[in-house]
């Protein structure tokens, strides 16, 4: 009974204990009637930002308001040469989230440089054997709303050459772009869908990384 006694004690002083150890600091100072005492405080302050990596190239979330989200939407640019046009020059496409064969493309990051490539698994394929290579599809980039256009990586059948994005001072990079594809169309090639959703290597893979 002596040791129930105690141990409840304990508790009720550990429990006493407990607000005054959560309460700001607090600090007292006295003198007499005509004396100018000063008491002081402080509190300590922490903002965690996250490391945050922001790509989009077409369908996708906003960018320009500060709520950054994830899209899974995939876009389908088609190209449709008339008999007329095969093999003499430049087709635009449709499709695209901007309509016409043209890509809203973004980046938003907060830790200096960006490196963005794109990849794709071979050359379009019709599913008979004949290819057209990737360096028959052009990226053209333009302005969107940010000053500077963002590049777009040169497509090819593997891995493109790297774009390099140099962020400044702050390390914080808003960029965007139209990307307007075409098809390049500057040979007559054998009849067929060449790609198609997701298949006969008709999905390029965009990829951006950084410190």
């Amino acid at each position: 009974m002596k040791t129930s006694v105690a141990l409840k004690s304990l508790v009720g002083v550990a429990a006493l204990a407990l607000p005054l150890m959560a309460q700001a600091e607090s600090n007292v100072q006295t003198g007499a009637a005509t004396a100018a005492p000063g008491a002081t405080a402080h509190v300590d302050f922490q903002v965690v930002i996250p490391k945050i990596l922001y790509l989009r190239v077409g369908t996708g979330s906003s960018y320009t308001t500060g709520n950054l989200s994830s899209n899974n939407a995939v876009d389908l640019v088609t190209f449709s040469p008339t008999a007329a046009q095969l093999g003499g020059g430049s087709i635009a496409g449709t499709g695209g989230d901007l309509t016409a064969g043209v890509e809203t493309a973004a980046i938003v990051s907060n830790s200096g440089n960006v490196t963005l490539n794109a990849t794709a698994t071979g050359a379009l394929g019709n599913g008979a054997g004949d290819t057209i290579a990737y360096t028959q599809i052009t990226t053209a980039a333009t302005t969107l709303t940010s000053a500077t256009a963002l590049p777009a990586p040169v497509l090819g059948n593997g891995t493109s050459t790297n774009v390099v994005l140099t962020a400044p001072a702050s390390k914080v990079i808003v960029q965007d772009a139209k990307w307007t594809y075409a098809y390049a169309n500057s040979a007559m090639v054998p009849q067929g869908t060449y790609g198609g959703v997701n298949t006969n290597n008709s999905r390029v893979t965009y990829t951006a990384t950084m410190p």
